[in-house]
């Protein structure tokens, strides 16, 4: 079913994972699609993975003129979905604090910016993607956790703010994403049935599910002020 035709959507961090995952499911179901990142290569690779109606930005988050720039020239969207982001992980005590102050630029104030300058139709949504250690806190992911809380709250206020348009927050737990890519194929298949045993799911998660969870909230026209876990019962363990 076609339940997004002609509807235009954009997928900040649409290039790899989770974005690109969301990017394809909403292009399946008939929308006009335009992935973001800061790489033109990636784009260029999921845009062909992802298939038809993919268009491709060059857009960093941490430059407010060129965000501000791109959506004078965009107009305005239909659904947009916000998932990208860098930050560091470690004790902080360990992290410096520049590579904090990065950490909150790239995925909090990304985030804003975006929100700030977006322009939206009639109908609307904006899509936040956080993360479960804003309410499980890991004491070797604390700054991670403080930024999804952040995320989650500037998301309610929005919803507040910005009314009508809907903006919701996707929270997702352990996602098999090339984010891990780093681990060799033993370290990163143990890590991944070590928490599968672990979790209530008996699995880790797949940029898909999350990618559902975000077309669902964007479908609900009474979803608004939300945030859904999808970390496979992560959070009450």
């Amino acid at each position: 079913m076609a339940q997004f035709s002609g509807k235009k959507v954009l997928v900040v961090g649409g290039s790899s994972g989770i974005g690109e995952a969301t990017a394809k499911a909403f292009a399946t179901q008939g929308a006009n699609v335009t992935i973001a990142s800061r790489s033109a290569a990636k784009l260029k690779d999921a845009a062909a993975r992802i298939g038809a109606n993919t268009q491709t930005v060059v857009l960093d988050t941490v430059d407010a003129g060129a965000i501000d720039a791109f959506f004078a020239s965009a107009g305005a969207f239909d659904h947009i979905v916000i998932s990208a982001a860098q930050t560091s992980t470690g004790p902080i005590r360990q992290l410096t604090l520049d590579e904090a102050h990065a950490s909150m630029e790239s995925k909090f104030w990304g985030a804003y910016r975006i929100a700030r300058a977006a322009r939206f139709n009639e109908g609307a949504s904006l899509t936040f993607v956080s993360g479960f250690l804003s309410i499980r806190p890991s004491k070797t992911s604390v700054l991670q956790g403080a930024i999804n809380a952040a995320v989650e709250a500037l998301a309610r206020g929005l919803a507040l703010e910005l009314a009508p348009v809907r903006v919701n927050t996707v929270s997702p737990g352990l996602i098999a994403t090339p984010l891990w890519e780093k681990l060799n194929d033993d370290a990163r298949k143990a890590m991944y049935e070590s928490a599968a045993a672990r979790l209530p799911a008996q699995r880790v998660g797949e940029p898909e599910d999350v990618a559902n969870a975000v077309v669902y909230l964007a479908s609900t026209p009474f979803a608004t002020g939300s945030t859904v876990l999808i970390d496979g019962g992560g959070a009450i363990i």
